[in-house]
């Protein structure tokens, strides 16, 4: 690869804590690894509970993580490969139509604006994020909505595990900006190559919808596709999820 240097972007419901595996992974492969925290999410799972309903989290957008997030890779000795999960896919297909990074994968990526389905688990699952009337009220799933949203495939143990490791509260405005210019993705511009990765059993990004987004690009540059099997959309942190890691580099790796 052209880059020893790889960013791991964070989506909705989370913080950096997420690729806590991730990260010493690849330090051990001889790559610099960051994974810097969205505004607002660099501190502890136990702390951005504890500060819930936090009055400012409200006021997050998506173009302000985006933002945030070309400011720090700006600030790299080196351009990096970017790895990003579910809202931290679609911020990689954002960051490379900016030419931020040398490749990218986007594991199970929020749609970008105009990619959308109809499939009930996508409604339901974001249904408790989307809702317009609360724009000003930070949100906190619920365990029996993250167990839908998240870890629909785990035992019951395990999901408990991921929720109370992991689940953090998070502003309606970010996904619901995406809907909009925001999420705006030119599929006919050349761009760094791209991996769009699928979970089989995902509800809250089905896969049906990841193929959609990936049948999109239209240009000449390198767009790939991988739907993984019977995983659900938390493949980067609950049992497997080396198996996706590995896919993740070895791809980044080839293409680069």
């Amino acid at each position: 690869m052209k880059t020893k240097t790889i960013v791991l972007i964070h989506g909705m419901f989370m913080n950096p804590v997420c690729w806590e595996n991730w990260i010493p992974r690849y330090q051990a492969k001889g790559y610099k690894v960051h994974a810097p925290a969205w505004p607002r999410r660099d501190h502890s799972v136990k702390e951005l509970r504890l500060a819930h309903p936090d009055p400012e989290l409200p006021k997050l957008k998506l173009d302000h993580v985006i933002d945030h997030l070309a400011a720090f890779i700006q600030g790299l000795d080196e351009k990096p490969a970017v790895i990003g999960h579910s809202m931290g896919g679609l911020a990689v297909q954002l960051l490379l139509q900016r030419d931020l990074a040398v490749a990218g994968v986007a594991i199970d990526p929020a749609p970008p604006m105009g990619v959308f389905t109809t499939a009930f688990s996508f409604l339901k699952a974001n249904l408790p994020a989307i809702n317009p009337f609360l724009l000003n009220q930070p949100v906190m799933m619920t365990f029996k909505q993250f167990q839908y949203a998240f870890v629909n495939t785990l035992p019951l143990d395990e999901q408990r595990r991921a929720y109370d490791l992991y689940a953090i509260p998070e502003s309606r405005r970010v996904p619901i900006s995406s809907l909009g210019g925001a999420g705006r993705v030119d599929f006919n511009k050349p761009h760094p190559p791209l991996l769009i990765t699928a979970g089989e059993k995902d509800h809250i990004v089905p896969a049906v919808l990841n193929r959609s987004n990936f049948r999109r690009y239209k240009g000449p540059s390198l767009t790939e596709f991988k739907e993984f099997s019977g995983r659900d959309h938390f493949l980067i942190g609950e049992r497997g999820w080396e198996e996706v890691a590995d896919y993740s580099l070895s791809w980044l790796e080839k293409v680069g």
